[in-house]
């Protein structure tokens, strides 16, 4: 491989354009991971979770069928230091895609997702009915010392549109990113045996 495909935001790239989707380990340093696991932590302990919904506006409902995760969006007005330096390396993902991809990629949202023993997410898409704005599902782990027998694993189908066929298992690891076009793979979250925690976000395109 190339010097210059091992810049994680290029690797991103290149996943999302040949194939849809993406893995990349070790996408921030250990340090820049652990003071984001540790940014989650203390607002979990402080309360600053709330059970994660599904649907979008009035019709958002708790459906713990589904998921069973908790989640705490990114805010500018709070934002700590580690946060504010993961968007500055995903805006620099969102400027390469655009630059290759021409997707007309305009911002990012975002929340921290945990799951505690137990949770999980069955299959979905992260597009919402009838909306297109979230174009690309960014999601990094971070999760340090996570072993396949903790779960929590990612289920990732590769065919577009398809739910029953080719698939790949991510391990939830610290430093893990995965991205994919968020209207195309279905995906779920395996049950997971210990607290597993990430960072869940869209890149979005003006709707209308």
């Amino acid at each position: 491989m190339s010097t210059i495909l091992r810049d994680p935001s290029l690797l991103v790239v290149e996943g999302l354009s040949e194939q849809g989707w993406a893995c990349v380990p070790e996408f921030l340093s250990r340090e820049e991971c652990l003071a984001l696991a540790a940014d989650g932590m203390a607002a979990w302990e402080e309360g600053d979770f709330r059970k994660a919904e599904v649907g979008r506006g009035k019709n958002k409902v708790i459906r713990e069928d589904i998921r069973r995760d908790h989640v705490r969006w990114l805010e500018p007005e709070s934002m700590s230091a580690a946060e504010g330096r993961y968007l500055e390396r995903l805006e620099e993902v969102r400027r390469a895609i655009n630059g290759r991809l021409f997707l007309g990629l305009f911002g990012f949202e975002g929340h921290f997702a945990l799951y505690q023993p137990g949770a999980f997410y069955k299959p979905h898409l992260d597009r919402h009915r009838e909306t297109m704005d979230r174009v690309v599902t960014v999601i990094l782990y971070l999760n340090d010392g996570w072993e396949a027998a903790h779960g929590g694993q990612l289920k990732l189908w590769t065919t577009p549109g398809d739910k029953e066929g080719a698939s790949v298992i991510v391990e939830p690891r610290l430093g893990t990113l995965v991205a994919f076009m968020a209207g195309d793979h279905w995906h779920e979250v395996l049950p997971a045996q210990e607290t597993r925690m990430s960072i869940t976000g869209w890149f979005r395109v003006r709707e209308g």
